[in-house]
């Protein structure tokens, strides 16, 4: 049977401290007592641990490099979300290697592994869609195990664990105040447009419902429109439910909210004044459409520059930070809302 290999997550555990206060011993940091110190490395030497790159975060072995993970470079959140990421790692030195999983989970799961296997000091992950969408653990387990070989950065994605640190907007605020908006305008009908159900649709949809009940309206399921991000698609699947009746429209991306500007052309309605509707990300396509759109900006410039601020704050000067940093969203008002 082949022996397990040791690794800093069990000189942790064995320890009974933090991976990053096992990190600063190994780094010699001042800011580890001489007890913790001594405690730490006599379970070490009892291992026969020899620490690599990873457990030696930006040291003398730093390979100045970030690996990224997204699951489609193509959408626009996360084309911008890498420009951000990438411009900040530039001003402090660092260069990335980008790789687009795609969204199944054994395409997460096997890039994962690949891009563990190139010699990178850290790990970005964009995009709910690695959070899970479902309570299986194994949905996220491969994003555990990375975490064991070198710290994991989420964005726009919340989960739990040991070295993971996760910064994402407050998806369920904003869209609780867009849908209460909607209501104190006379709003009763409104329509929950989706196309995913990662955390982050999963924030908005309770935002979503947690609005209709405070104002004492009931969550209708039909309501609930579940299609692809797709402005074509979109559009003629709300044309095939003829019965589909609504005043007014949340959707999760903008595409979506496109869509929906289409299909009340198709059907002669009027926006704002019949038909009330808002996207999410407040991407170009919400100017650049007719009447430009009111969308959430959900702030993923703040998400990435924090994330790198706080990558380097941890790996260059070894100092403790939040796992989990929320950061609120701004409603941008356009013509196709009459807020």
């Amino acid at each position: 049977m082949r022996e397990k290999t040791i690794n800093i997550y069990d000189i942790a555990k064995l320890s009974g401290v933090s991976i990053a206060t096992v990190s600063r011993v190994i780094n010699g940091s001042p800011k580890v007592s001489e007890k913790t110190k001594q405690k730490v490395m006599a379970v070490m030497e009892q291992e026969s641990y020899t620490p690599n790159m990873f457990a030696r975060g930006l040291g003398l072995d730093s390979a100045k490099t970030i690996g990224i993970i997204c699951p489609e470079i193509a959408d626009d959140y996360m084309a911008r979300s890498v420009s951000y990421l990438e411009k900040h790692l530039h001003h402090y030195g660092y260069g990335c290697i980008l790789g687009c999983s795609g969204i199944s989970l054994e395409e997460r799961e096997s890039y994962t592994k690949l891009m563990l296997s190139k010699r990178i000091d850290t790990l970005i992950f964009v995009g709910s869609i690695y959070a899970g969408n479902s309570d299986d653990p194994a949905e996220v387990a491969y994003i555990k195990e990375a975490a064991k070989k070198t710290p994991v950065f989420m964005i726009n994605a919340h989960l739990e664990g040991e070295n993971i640190y996760c910064a994402y907007a407050d998806d369920y605020q904003a869209t609780y105040e867009l849908t209460s908006s909607l209501i104190r305008r006379g709003k009763k009908k409104i329509l929950f447009l989706y196309n995913s159900r990662s955390f982050s649709a999963n924030q908005k949809m309770k935002g979503y419902e947690a609005a209709l009940i405070d104002a004492g309206y009931p969550v209708r399921g039909e309501l609930k429109f579940y299609t692809k991000n797709d402005i074509r698609y979109a559009r003629d699947m709300l044309l095939m439910h003829q019965n589909l009746d609504f005043d007014s429209v949340v959707a999760t991306e903008d595409e979506l909210a496109i869509a929906v500007l289409k299909y009340a052309k198709v059907k002669g309605i009027k926006i704002p004044e019949e038909l009330s509707v808002s996207g999410y990300n407040n991407s170009s396509l919400a100017k650049c459409c007719e009447p430009e759109l009111t969308s959430v900006d959900s702030k993923v410039a703040v998400l990435c520059s924090s994330t790198v601020a706080n990558m380097i704050a941890l790996l260059e000067r070894k100092e403790e930070i939040d796992q989990n940093l929320k950061v609120p969203c701004d409603i941008v008002k356009r013509c196709t809302t009459d807020f």
